[in-house]
């Protein structure tokens, strides 16, 4: 992404139209730092946490505030200061110019060392614990790398480090280990040991060490960012093992990550494990096709062993870009808070940390509402610049405006949780585009509740357009949240147009219903037929609204009807019904049946009644109900299955008057039925039954047949055998002969096995009370005898 500044309306950089996120943002360091640069132009910079030091070319030291407020001014020198150093604990500072003279001075003591040297000094650095007695250190550097120590009697004592090698350019102390730059490469000295432990190579040679400078950066007291040229290496500084000393230093230097950069490098800083790299940029220019400086890019990488992952890049705009070189940028950061520092003559640029907010503000010019909302929910607590609701509003326009109207409805649910007023808002927003329809279905019914105007508005919309969309709504909505006889009257209106519409006429019998008006929800539900008419009787105890509609609620279903009039005998009699059907005998049977089938005596009134129901409608059930019912007059029912000719049921009614021949012999000339005649024989278990039967069956050659086969049980078979003409032939006789000999046989072993039984049993029952009368009986004085009563103890 590129930023570009605006510098008439906004100091924010712009990236260009990208899908991928920004990771840093961008604003111009102003108020003091504005004013000082319109007259004198930034040279370096020293970042603490508590405030900022600018070096300007004017030789002048501004001490500022975050905001860029002036807080201090020094006047060090009438040239240009080269660079600015502060302790960890930000009360000494030491500074270094451009006509050879370093102070190091306490910003709130006395304390002050002025030198002047020979020569421009391009570095100074204090000890980071320079505040401490016994730290009273700092280098500075020219063509020697010198040590300052104070001594005894408060004196500062030099001593060269380094010499040689041209012109120090650059120094960066941490912990224990101060690394300096010059125009051979990088070098690392061991304050505790006083040891140089590295020589780092420059790479590349042909550029020009005073046009591109060294960038130098410790990541931590053991790891040290180089970049120089177009070259980075990240070293770290490790232990070396005993038996490897010998004369070597004890540490030693290890580059664990080397990669080149596709720009020059102004400056380093690190981002947790990436790197936050400061890019001198040259370019052709179109129009003259002459290399041109353009603007610096502030790049974030992932290292590698031997590469480098590109994660962002921005391109700056800063004041003044066009004349500056390599050696112009500068990068600064704070540690603890993740800013950086971009320092050029003419501007000086904070790159922050993108927070929640400005990941929202990013979702949301690139129209992702959902994902927004969705950083917003998860990070309310941390957001100060965006709303919830702000954002849920955006997202539902933005929604509507792309036409996706049920989405947007749904999402009302949720972003407008308990707010009425925005509820309504978006009601009435609907309406205007014409969308009511889509937001009905997420329209809240309780907790919160609209006007009831906002309901009748969306009824009334779909009783114009959508019937069974309005049914719908009438079903699922309370009926108190709108106004109820609006909404009938409007219904009945629709009606009048077309009085035969089934879901109108469905949704106002629910109105009714709604509005306790029970009797024409009744009749509605009844001219429909549909099913939920039982269950309105039942749930408002609408019985004495359907005495003189017993008739139709059978009509529509029998079988609940029936059970719901049997439930609930209480309130409606059960003559009363009767009554109601006496006209629809059918009906009449179906209600009495279930009746009796119910309770035998409870309709006891109607059984004569019912002998003429069964035989009409119920032929099946006629002869259970005849053995069931003792309150069935016999005659009636006598006379009419004789009338119908009804023979099992008229077989019944005699043998139970008593006139078993009749019934026999029915049976053996009407259904010719010997089995049947059998069973009725055995049932009776009557001897004239038995020869009734025989003299009837005797020249029937089947029926002689099915008595040998049953008789032997309970008649002596000779009986019939001895009355068979001679010559008959008679079918199976011989199987039949056989059947008779085995079940006489089977007799006989029946009653040996019991006479076996008997004898067995009695024989034991004899030893055991023989055994009782045997045994002594323990007597007293008070016993006496039962045959002459005396006492059997002579006294």
């Amino acid at each position: 992404q590129e930023t570009r500044s605006n510098e008439e309306s906004t100091d924010e950089s712009e990236e260009d139209e990208s899908e991928e996120e920004p990771k840093l943002k961008y604003e111009r360091l102003s108020n003091g730092v504005t004013e000082i640069l319109q007259k004198d132009a930034a040279s370096c910079m020293t970042v603490h946490e508590k405030f900022l030091a600018l070096g300007t070319h004017y030789g002048k030291v501004y001490l500022l505030d975050v905001q860029g407020n002036i807080t201090q001014k020094f006047d060090v020198s009438p040239v240009k200061i080269n660079q600015i150093s502060l302790d960890e604990s930000g009360e000494h500072m030491g500074v270094c110019s451009e006509d050879g003279k370093v102070q190091v001075f306490g910003l709130y003591s006395a304390e002050e060392f002025h030198e002047t040297f020979d020569c421009p000094i391009k570095i100074v650095a204090v000890h980071p614990h320079f505040v401490r007695s016994h730290f009273k250190q700092f280098v500075t550097g020219g063509k020697k790398l010198l040590l300052y120590e104070r001594g005894w009697m408060n004196r500062w004592k030099p001593s060269v480090l380094h010499e040689g090698e041209g012109n120090i350019r650059n120094v960066k102390w941490r912990g224990h280990l101060i690394a300096w730059a010059n125009n051979m490469g990088v070098k690392i000295l061991d304050m505790i040991s006083k040891q140089r432990i590295t020589n780092v190579p420059r790479d590349d040679i042909s550029l020009r060490p005073d046009m591109y400078p060294c960038s130098l950066c410790w990541k931590d007291n053991l790891t040290l960012i180089i970049g120089w040229g177009n070259s980075v290496k990240i070293c770290s500084v490790k232990e070396r093992h005993a038996s490897e000393m010998r004369d070597l230093p004890n540490r030693y230097v290890e580059i664990v990550f080397q990669f080149d950069t596709e720009f020059y490098i102004s400056g380093l800083a690190p981002l947790c494990d990436q790197l936050v790299i400061l890019s001198y940029v040259k370019e052709i220019s179109e129009k003259t096709e002459v290399e041109c400086c353009a603007r610096p890019r502030l790049d974030i990488v992932q290292p590698l062993p031997e590469s480098c992952e590109e994660i962002s890049s921005d391109a700056l705009t800063v004041r003044g870009f066009q004349e500056n070189e390599c050696r112009d940028y500068h990068l600064e950061y704070s540690e603890g808070e993740s800013l950086f520092y971009i320092i050029s003559p003419r501007d000086v640029v904070v790159a922050k940390e993108r927070d929640q907010d400005d990941h929202i503000d990013w979702l949301l010019e690139k129209k992702k509402y959902e994902e927004a909302l969705m950083a917003a929910e998860i990070s309310q607590k941390t957001i100060k610049k965006h709303k919830i609701l702000d954002i849920g509003l955006a997202y539902i326009n933005h929604l509507v405006e792309k036409g996706d109207y049920d989405l947007a409805a749904r999402k009302c649910q949720k972003i407008l949780g308990k707010n009425t007023e925005l509820w309504e808002f978006e009601v009435y927003k609907f309406k205007e585009i014409g969308q009511l329809k889509a937001i009905s279905r997420y329209l809240p019914r309780r907790d919160p509740v609209l006007k009831p105007l906002i309901y009748e508005m969306v009824l009334h919309e779909f009783l114009e357009s959508d019937y069974e969309g309005f049914a719908t709504l009438i079903k699922e909505w309370p009926g108190d949240l709108y106004n109820n006889t609006i909404i009938v009257q409007a219904v009945v209106d629709h009606l009048k147009k077309d009085p035969q519409n089934r879901t109108l006429l469905r949704t106002l019998a629910e109105l009714y219903t709604y509005d306790q008006r029970y009797g024409r929800a009744l009749e509605i539900y009844l001219t429909l037929r549909h099913k939920d008419v039982f269950q309105l009787i039942h749930k408002h105890n609408l019985f004495s609204s359907i005495r003189d509609k017993i008739v139709l609620l059978m009509d529509f279903d029998s079988e609940k009807a029936v059970d719901m009039l049997l439930d609930n005998e209480d309130k409606i009699s059960i003559d009363r019904v009767v009554e109601e059907l006496e006209n629809r005998p059918e009906l009449q049977h179906v209600y009495l049946h279930k009746l009796f089938k119910r309770d035998h005596h409870k309709g006891q009134r109607y059984h004569e009644k019912q002998i003429s129901l069964y035989a009409e409608y119920d032929r099946p059930n006629l002869l259970p109900f005849l053995r069931d019912s003792t309150h069935c007059p016999l005659e009636k029912a006598l006379e009419i299955c004789q009338q119908r000719n009804f023979v099992e049921e008229t077989v019944y009614l005699l043998s139970r008057m008593g006139n078993s021949r009749s019934a026999l012999k029915m049976i053996m000339e009407e259904l010719q039925d010997v089995d049947k005649a059998i069973e009725f024989a055995k049932e009776q278990d009557d001897g004239e039954l038995w020869e009734d039967l025989i003299l009837y069956s005797i020249d029937k050659p089947p029926f002689i047949t099915g008595l040998l086969n049953n008789i032997g049980t309970h008649v002596d078979p000779i009986l019939l055998i001895h009355r068979i003409k001679e010559g008959m032939e008679i079918p199976n006789l011989r199987d039949s002969l056989v059947k008779i000999l085995q079940d006489y046989n089977l007799q006989i072993l029946l009653r040996e096995g019991c006479k076996k039984i008997l004898v067995a049993d009695s024989l034991s029952l004899l030893k055991k009370m023989h055994r009782t009368q045997m045994k002594g009986v323990l007597v007293d004085e008070e016993n006496i005898c039962e045959s002459c009563l005396s006492p059997i103890l002579p006294s």
